[in-house]
C-alpha cells in the first residue's frame, strides 16, 4: 500500500508556477485535468487530460513524463479532480516503475531503476487554487495563458458576483 496521500501532496503557488512557465523549463510538466470546463483558457504548454480519461491515460502519462523533474496537476479549483489525479499519478508511477515504498518520502517519487541505475526524483505538486486563481492573476498574460476568454471567467468563479 502506498504511503502517498492527498494531504501529503505539496501545493505550488501560482507565482511559483508562473516563474517556471516564464523560464520555459523543459523539466516541468503541467497537467490540466479539467473536462468541459477547459474551455476559456489554459496555462501555456500544459497538457489537457480530462479527469474522465484518467483511468486509461495514467500509464501513458507515467511514460510520457518519466524524464520530468516536476509535474504539476490542476483542475478549476484544485480541490478534488487535480489532487485526486496527482495522487493517482504518483501511486501508479511508483507501481509501474517498481519503486519500493521505503524509498519514498511524501510525494517525492524516487525512481530507483530496476536495473540498478542511479536514483532520480520526480516531485508531484497540485497548483494551489487551480486555474480559477491562476486566471485571476495571469489570465490576460499571453506569455503564461493561452486561449483566455475573460468573459467566460468573469462571473463563473468571481466571489464578488456570487449571492
Amino acid at each position: 500500500m502506498s504511503n502517498i496521500t492527498i494531504a501529503s501532496l505539496p501545493r505550488m503557488s501560482r507565482e511559483s508556477l508562473a516563474s517556471v512557465v516564464r523560464s520555459s523549463s523543459s523539466s516541468t510538466a503541467v497537467v490540466d485535468v479539467r473536462d468541459s470546463d477547459y474551455i476559456g483558457g489554459h496555462i501555456r504548454g500544459c497538457m489537457n487530460v480530462p479527469s474522465n480519461e484518467l483511468d486509461y491515460r495514467i500509464p501513458e502519462l507515467v511514460r510520457k513524463l518519466k524524464d520530468k523533474d516536476t509535474v504539476v496537476f490542476h483542475c478549476a479549483l484544485s480541490q478534488q479532480r487535480g489532487p485526486s489525479a496527482a495522487l493517482r499519478y504518483a501511486r501508479e508511477r511508483k507501481r509501474l516503475l517498481g519503486i519500493d515504498s521505503n524509498d519514498e518520502k511524501g510525494s517525492n517519487v524516487t525512481m530507483g531503476g530496476r536495473d540498478g541505475t542511479a536514483d532520480s526524483e520526480q516531485k508531484v505538486y497540485v497548483l494551489e487554487g487551480g486555474f480559477t486563481k491562476w486566471q485571476e492573476k495571469y489570465g490576460e498574460d499571453r506569455d503564461l495563458t493561452e486561449g483566455y476568454q475573460k468573459d467566460l471567467w468573469q462571473y463563473a468563479f468571481d466571489e464578488k458576483h456570487r449571492n
